[in-house]
């Protein structure tokens, strides 16, 4: 534990030196949220100041740092370059701060503080309204904000200190260090009642290739991505879509047949049929975090409940 918090005083001092020791959490605070929003004026109800007030302590930081941060236009506000380097040091500036605080209620025997998880769709409705809910039941004090998005969404929010932690397949974790918790079969989805041949109780890949396809965007599930190439299953498709859902509709209203793992086939309110993929695939689904062994105590927390509750048929 001591090395823990040796450890913690000095990340803090070190980002610290490297963005400003002048300017104050305050400033930090007011760039992250402001860069979050895309708003002066969002940003300052969120943080219960005027615009003016968020404005001003915005160019204050430009005028110490002698670079612009953010473009200012009747649309709104965006990052330049120079702020999209500089927020994740941001980040982690605020990360370190918010985990001093949980380190010093922890030994003053309190359980509290923030934790941010990012989570992609299908462990958004079907695990997380379970795990926040056992999780508070245990720990009324800890906050727990979520970030939903893609695989790449959740890997960037992990990297750049806006998320602690996060759920991703161990396909899409690359660099970050993950737990594994969960086999998902993929399967091969149709429009219901479609297929020739029903006696096979799975789809191989000459039936697949014989079909077009609806398929969702690079990126968006690295893992389907994966199985594709590993079977030379060049596919051309005239649908290229985000979400699971809207994949889903169009193959349940004849627009061709997708690949998803099972887990986002739960409850499902459209009319298909699935079969298991042959060869046999699946996608592992894990806890990420960027330094497990240096965790605040509300997002060990979280983490350690995560593992010992949800581990499934691993």
């Amino acid at each position: 534990y001591h090395a823990w918090w040796v450890h913690l005083v000095e990340s803090i001092f070190q980002t610290c030196s490297r963005i400003g020791a002048k300017m104050t959490l305050l400033t930090y605070q007011v760039f992250q949220t402001a860069a979050n929003i895309g708003s002066f004026h969002k940003a300052a109800d969120i943080l219960g100041l005027t615009p003016s007030a968020i404005s001003h302590t915005i160019s204050s930081m430009e005028n110490e740092l002698g670079f612009t941060v953010m473009t200012r236009s009747k649309s709104g506000i965006a990052l330049t370059n120079y702020g999209e380097h500089l927020l994740p040091y941001v980040n982690a500036v605020l990360n370190s701060d918010e985990s001093l605080k949980q380190a010093i209620a922890e030994l003053n025997g309190l359980k509290q503080g923030k934790v941010k998880i990012g989570v992609f769709s299908s462990v958004c409705t079907n695990w997380l309204p379970d795990i926040l809910r056992s999780f508070q039941k245990l720990y009324a004090e800890v906050t727990v904000e979520v970030f939903q998005g893609t695989y790449d969404d959740v890997y960037y929010w992990i990297k750049n200190g806006v998320a602690d932690l996060g759920f991703l397949s161990v396909s899409s974790a690359k660099d970050i260090p993950i737990e594994p918790l969960y086999k998902d079969p993929l399967l091969c989805v149709l429009p219901k009642g479609t297929r020739r041949d029903s006696s096979r109780p799975y789809m191989d890949i000459e039936e697949m290739r014989a079909h077009q396809f609806v398929t969702q965007r690079e990126g968006t599930d690295a893992d389907i991505q994966n199985f594709l190439k590993e079977n030379s299953l060049r596919i051309q498709s005239s649908y290229h879509v985000v979400d699971d859902l809207s994949t889903i509709a169009l193959v349940a209203k004849g627009f061709g047949i997708c690949l998803m793992p099972e887990l986002v086939m739960r409850d499902i309110p459209y009319e298909v049929d699935c079969y298991p993929v042959y060869p046999e695939a699946c996608r592992i689904i894990g806890i990420a975090a960027l330094h497990p062994e240096f965790m605040a105590p509300a997002v060990r927390t979280l983490y350690n409940h995560i593992i010992e509750n949800y581990s499934m048929s691993f």
